[in-house]
């Protein structure tokens, strides 16, 4: 059984975007996208540099840009879709939930909406390495931080003001080894965003939205969901609550899938299930030279 993943803000790199422009009728699409959001891709994802693509409204929809783009190269049938923060735009596509331009037009609003509340007071988020999480998450609360991604393997994200970051540096829980500042413009996932949770629930009304056409695994809960409406109150929801990407690796492990791949730009999620769910295959969809070796994985196990 088969997991196709999408990844969330942070795996971006400058220039990940270049190779699969190559592939047949990328470029096109690209541009069409671009055209309907008003924001050039191409450009944000060949020649941007690192600080550029940290921004919020130009790593989200470039994140599922990507995604959109890869899945379609991969062309697979996978029986369970997720995807981890932003990357559950791209799973509510490839689920049938909404068509891709409508994901883009989606995406644009949620990341502009998110960089607004960003911009309202200095937040940012922190990964916390090592650790017990019942021993860290009561410290997070402590120090006034909210635990926004549970991520699985004991891995933690924390998110706050700058003030409360930098006294978790300072102050780290029993255990933890090191706490890592990533590059994201805010504290997402936290009700620092509640600003942006309303412009979506604004912005929903003119879609058009099917039921999945494949298990569709939740952010909030890792529980499958059915419908295109709850899907998308889900959608609109998590921007301002924690993601449980552990109890989304629960459920895989659950329904018996054998085999994850994780889109472009893969990585990180990947390394997530090797730590969580031993004996599943796992691969990364990095650049298109992975695309033969991904579909020979997806033979193997589907075939078995």
């Amino acid at each position: 059984m088969l997991v196709l993943v999408a990844p969330g803000q942070g795996a971006q790199t400058p220039g990940f975007l270049t190779p699969w422009l190559d592939l047949p009728g990328a470029a096109d699409r690209i541009a069409a996208w671009s055209d309907a959001i008003g924001l050039d891709l191409a450009h944000y994802g060949t020649r941007a540099d690192a600080d550029e693509i940290r921004d919020t409204a130009v790593a989200q929809p470039l994140l599922v840009a990507a995604g959109l783009l890869s899945a379609a190269a991969l062309d697979a049938s996978p029986s369970v879709i997720a995807g981890h923060s932003v990357g559950e735009i791209t799973a509510a596509a490839l689920a049938g939930v909404i068509d891709d331009e409508a994901a883009l037009r989606f995406v644009r609003t949620r990341g502009l909406g998110m960089a607004e509340a960003a911009a309202v007071t200095e937040t940012g988020m922190a990964a916390l390495l090592g650790g017990d999480p019942a021993v860290s998450v009561p410290h997070l609360e402590k120090l006034g931080l909210t635990p926004a991604n549970v991520n699985g393997g004991g891995q933690i994200v924390a998110a706050g003001t700058a003030a409360q970051i930098a006294a978790l540096e300072a102050d780290m829980p029993e255990g933890v080894r090191r706490v890592v500042v990533l590059k994201v413009a805010g504290a997402f996932h936290t009700h620092h965003m509640a600003p942006a949770v309303e412009k979506l629930r604004a912005a929903v009304g003119d879609l058009t939205v099917s039921d999945p056409t494949v298990r569709y695994v939740s952010n909030a809960d890792g529980h499958t969901v059915a419908t295109g409406t709850e899907v998308i109150a889900r959608l609109v929801g998590q921007v301002a609550n924690p993601v449980r990407w552990d109890l989304c690796m629960e459920t895989f492990q659950s329904l018996g899938v054998t085999a994850l791949v994780e889109l472009s730009p893969g990585g990180t999620l990947t390394g997530l299930a090797k730590r969580a769910l031993p004996g599943v295959k796992t691969l990364a969809l990095k650049t298109p030279d992975d695309l033969d070796t991904a579909r020979a994985l997806i033979s193997e196990h589907v075939g078995a």
